[in-house]
């Protein structure tokens, strides 16, 4: 099995969730010292963008400085995200430039992020005005040959780093028609490709294989598409066109509530030994697209399938590849926090509790090691975010993939 057996009792109807700062703040505040040992701002750490590069530590540095539990600490985790932020800055990330999550563009945005937050808006502003100049890379319909659209190297990360410099600086330097045009492409995109199955109302393929989940899959792609309601609202047919290909992403939901990580296995389930219930590929990063969906349109289904995704997760979220938020326990655990934000329910407040608890257990020394075991998607920086906000579930939010707008 990919996951530990989940032994927690689940919450009991009427209990109260305490989550006591004085137990997880020194817990946080030790696997900090542990990252800044183990990943130092160096230039050997900037390969992998904010994925598993130094730009990701810059990024869980500036998100914890928010955080009113470390207050006491917020000019020094500040002074360190500009350590960071300034070495992923000195690498040269060639053709990926206009990549979010491995290249220049996130690099670019967690940059600015930092400097605004120390108060440098003419630094944030150069940074902003870099990002801003990449949107003319991904603009080509095929800018690139593996696949122009997913969320890792193509226009849907373009568009996540958009959405997240908008939340966080209140900041338009990528206008209205250029984010338009650039969804625009990004619906041809997948209305030319889905061409070889026209029963299905968007879909695209990177590196010839046509991902569902979140990392490189219609998920994510959806999900910042609808994300940005100048677009959704542009016309009754795009609106129509967006929902339908929602709707038929959910028409992919298993028996056992999962989603299988690309069409060529939709009709046949894997073996529970072999099945992917990450944030990557599976339920615990679909959540978020039918999460937004909700916001949007307000449709009960929305919200009840993502309800089903939390069941699964609670089930078989304990993954055995180490702590962080793309397959490991903490990207599990940020998908209550999510439930929670949605239904303001204690018992996801429980659940994402108990997923926290369980990093400190024995049982968990048993699981693998990843290779960037620091990184913010691999490894303890993501995790700390997520520990982080089980002290402000009330704004939580997995790294970079925030779903309340308004």
């Amino acid at each position: 099995m990919r996951f530990f057996q989940n032994k927690f009792p689940d919450y009991q109807e009427g209990g109260k969730v305490e989550i006591d700062p004085s137990k997880w703040v020194p817990q946080i505040y030790s696997i900090v010292e542990s990252i800044q040992e183990g990943m130092p701002p160096v230039f050997d750490n900037c390969d992998g963008g904010i994925y598993v590069g130094n730009s990701g530590i810059a990024y869980m540095f500036y998100y914890i400085a928010q955080n009113d539990a470390f207050k006491d600490k917020r000019s020094s985790f500040l002074e360190q995200a500009v350590l960071y932020a300034n070495m992923a800055n000195s690498s040269n990330y060639g053709q990926d430039k206009a990549s979010f999550i491995l290249g220049a563009a996130g690099v670019h945005a967690v940059t600015s992020l930092v400097y605004d937050a120390i108060g440098s808006p003419h630094i944030a502003g150069k940074c902003l005005e870099k990002f801003a100049e990449l949107s003319k890379i991904c603009s080509p319909i095929n800018f690139l040959r593996c696949g122009s659209d997913e969320l890792f190297v193509g226009r849907a990360g373009y568009l996540c780093g958009v959405l997240n410099l908008r939340q966080k600086l209140k900041n338009q330097t990528v206008p209205d028609d250029v984010v338009n045009q650039l969804c625009s492409v990004t619906v041809a995109s997948g209305q030319q490709y889905r061409g070889k199955n026209p029963s299905v109302p968007l879909m695209y393929s990177y590196y010839d294989t046509e991902y569902l989940g979140a990392a490189h899959g219609l998920s994510s792609i959806l999900q910042m598409l609808i994300s940005f309601p100048s677009f959704v609202k542009s016309s009754h047919e795009t609106e129509a066109l967006l929902r339908s290909a929602v709707d038929f992403m959910l028409s992919l939901e298993q028996e056992n509530f999962n989603y299988p990580p690309a069409m060529d296995e939709v009709k046949r389930q894997r073996p529970d030994k072999e099945e992917l219930v990450h944030w990557c590929h599976g339920a615990p990063g679909v959540v978020y697209l039918f999460a937004r969906a909700y916001k949007v349109w307000g449709d009960q289904k929305y919200l009840d399938v993502s309800l089903r995704c939390g069941e699964l997760t609670w089930q078989r979220g304990l993954l055995k590849k180490g702590p962080g938020i793309c397959h490991g326990v903490a990207g599990s655990g940020y998908v209550f926090l999510l439930l929670y934000r949605l239904t303001g329910d204690q018992k996801h407040l429980h659940r994402a509790l108990k997923f926290a608890e369980f990093l400190f257990m024995p049982e968990f020394q048993q699981a693998r090691i990843p290779d960037s075991p620091y990184s913010l998607y691999e490894g303890w920086a993501g995790t700390v975010c997520f520990l982080a906000d089980l002290l402000q579930p009330e704004k939580a939010e997995f790294p970079f993939f925030n779903v309340f707008m308004e």
